[in-house]
C-alpha cells in the first residue's frame, strides 16, 4: 500500500504489521517521517537512496534503517531483503550487530564516531565503500563487517585487487569466462555467463572486496555492474540460471572520488558499491589507539618470528604514540618488525630500541646514519619534549605526566637539552 504522510503509515501499522519502504528522495523531511514510523512502532523500515547524496545515505543507515538501496530499485532485491530481515530478526530487524575483532581497536573519539555506521552495514547486505588512506584498515572493516552477520561462517570472503590483473586475466578471475556474445540464451536474457570456477561464484552468499576499483577496466566495471544489478548469471557449464547474491565492498583511497569524477569508475558500478560509506581516520587523528595496536602487532611479530614475547615500555609507548605515522598502520608495524627482529634475547622494548629506527621525516629533524645512538638521542628528546611542551602549551606538570616522567626529571633535561620553555594561558 502507498502512505502519503507518517500519519496515514502509523495508521495502517496500528492495525497490522508491515514492513515499510521509504523513499529519502525529499531529504530531510523523509528521514524524519522514517524517524518518526521507528519510534511509534519499530517496524522493519528500509530506504530508497540516492547515490549522489552519501550524507543522507549516512544517516538511513545511523536511523537503523534494516536495509539501504539505491536506484534504479529492484523489486527482487527487495523482497530478498524483507525474506532475509524477517527470518533473522523475527520480524524486528534493523538492529546494530556488535562487531568484535581484535585488530579493530576503537578507544579514539575518531573511532568511536565511525563504529556505528560499521555496526550498522554490518546489519544489512548493502554495498559498502571504506575509504581511506593506505594503511587505515579498509580491509580490516570489511572483514568484520562480513563476520558480524550470524550467517557469515557459512559465506566467503573474497579479495580481489583489480590493479594486478590486466582485462582478459580479471575477467578469468571474477567470471571465469570472456564476456557473453550477442548471440545465445545467456545474451537474451540479459545475464552474464559465470563458471564454477570464478570468483563471483565463490562469492555468492557471501561478500566480494574489491581493491583498486578505478584501475578495473570499463568492460569488466560493466559485467560486474550488471551481475550485482541482477543478482543471477547463467552457468558457463550447464547454460541453467543461477542465483547470485554477491554483497560487494569496495576499499578505496582518498584519490578515488577524483577518479570517479574523471569516469575512471562506472556510475551503475558505483551506485552498486557506495550505498553505505565507511570513512577511516588516518592513524594519526586516533592517538588512543596506537598504543593498543602497537602491542597488538608486537605479540603477532614475536609469534611469527618465533622469538619470546616482549612488551614495550612506557616511554617507547609514548614515542610510538606521538610520531606522524603517514603511513599509517603499515608503516608502525614495518618499524616494529625492524625493533623486535634487532632486539637480542626476551628484553622488552625501551626508548633507545624504538630510537635506533625512528625517521621523523615531517619534523625539524630527520635522524640519518652518521652519529651515535647517544647523539640521535638526544637530538630527538630535544625535538620530542619541546613538541609536548607545545602541545600543553608550557605546562610543565601536563608536559611530565604527557612524558611519563616526574617534573624535576622535565626540568633537568629541559636544562641539559638546551630546550626552551614559554608558559602560555
Amino acid at each position: 500500500m502507498w502512505a502519503d504522510s507518517p500519519e496515514v503509515a502509523l495508521g495502517e501499522l496500528r492495525r497490522r504489521e508491515l514492513p515499510v519502504l521509504v523513499d529519502l528522495s525529499s531529504g530531510a523531511a523523509a528521514l524524519q517521517a522514517a524517524r518518526e514510523l521507528r519510534m511509534e512502532r519499530a517496524p522493519l523500515i528500509f530506504a530508497v537512496v540516492d547515490s549522489r547524496r552519501p550524507d543522507l545515505t549516512t544517516e538511513a543507515v545511523l536511523a537503523g534503517m534494516a536495509d539501504v538501496f539505491a536506484r534504479p530499485l529492484s523489486g527482487r532485491r527487495v523482497a530478498s531483503a524483507i525474506d532475509r530481515e524477517l527470518a533473522a530478526a523475527g520480524g524486528n530487524g534493523g538492529r546494530a550487530v556488535d562487531i568484535t575483532t581484535d585488530d579493530l581497536y576503537h578507544h579514539s573519539p575518531a573511532m568511536r564516531d565511525v563504529m556505528p555506521v560499521i555496526a550498522r552495514a554490518a546489519s544489512m547486505r548493502a554495498g559498502v565503500i571504506v575509504r581511506g588512506e593506505d594503511g587505515t584498515g579498509r580491509q580490516v572493516v570489511a572483514r568484520a563487517i562480513h563476520a558480524a552477520r550470524a550467517d557469515a561462517g557459512d559465506s566467503a570472503f573474497i579479495c580481489i585487487d583489480c590493479a594486478a590483473h590486466d582485462t582478459e586475466q580479471l575477467d578469468a578471475e571474477l567470471f571465469g569466462t570472456a564476456a557473453r556474445s550477442q548471440n545465445g540464451d545467456a545474451a537474451g536474457r540479459g545475464l552474464e555467463r559465470v563458471s564454477r570456477s570464478s570468483r563471483l561464484h565463490d562469492a555468492s552468499g557471501g561478500t566480494l572486496y574489491l581493491q583498486n576499483v578505478a584501475e578495473a577496466p570499463m568492460r569488466v566495471q560493466s559485467r560486474l555492474a550488471r551481475i550485482l544489478r541482477d543478482r543471477e548469471g547463467v552457468l558457463h557449464e550447464t547454460g541453467d540460471t543461477i542465483g547470485l547474491d554477491v554483497r560487494p565492498m569496495a576499499g578505496v583511497d582518498p584519490a578515488f572520488d577524483a577518479a570517479r569524477q574523471e569516469g575512471h569508475v562506472r556510475d551503475d558500478l558505483f551506485r552498486r558499491l557506495s550505498v553505505i560509506r565507511v570513512d577511516m581516520p588516518p592513524l594519526r587523528s586516533r592517538r588512543e589507539d596506537i598504543p593498543a595496536l602497537a602491542k597488538y602487532f608486537v605479540r603477532e611479530i614475536c609469534a611469527v618470528l618465533r622469538v619470546p614475547p616482549k612488551t614495550l615500555s612506557r616511554p617507547a609507548l609514548s614515542l610510538i604514540a606521538a610520531l606522524p605515522w603517514r603511513g599509517n598502520a603499515v608503516e608502525l608495524r614495518a618499524l616494529l618488525e625492524s625493533v623486535v627482529a634487532g632486539l637480542a634475547g626476551g628484553r622488552g622494548i625501551g626508548l633507545e630500541d624504538v630510537l635506533a629506527h625512528v625517521r621523523l621525516d615531517g619534523g625539524a629533524v630527520v635522524f640519518g646514519k652518521g652519529g651515535t645512538l647517544r647523539q640521535a638521542r638526544a637530538r630527538f628528546e630535544r625535538e620530542y619534549i619541546a613538541a609536548v611542551l607545545e602541545q600543553h602549551r608550557g605546562r610543565i606538570s601536563e608536559a611530565a605526566k604527557a612524558l611519563g616522567i616526574q617534573r624535576t626529571n622535565l626540568y633537568r633535561k629541559m636544562r641539559s637539552l638546551k630546550v626552551a620553555h614559554d608558559r602560555r594561558d
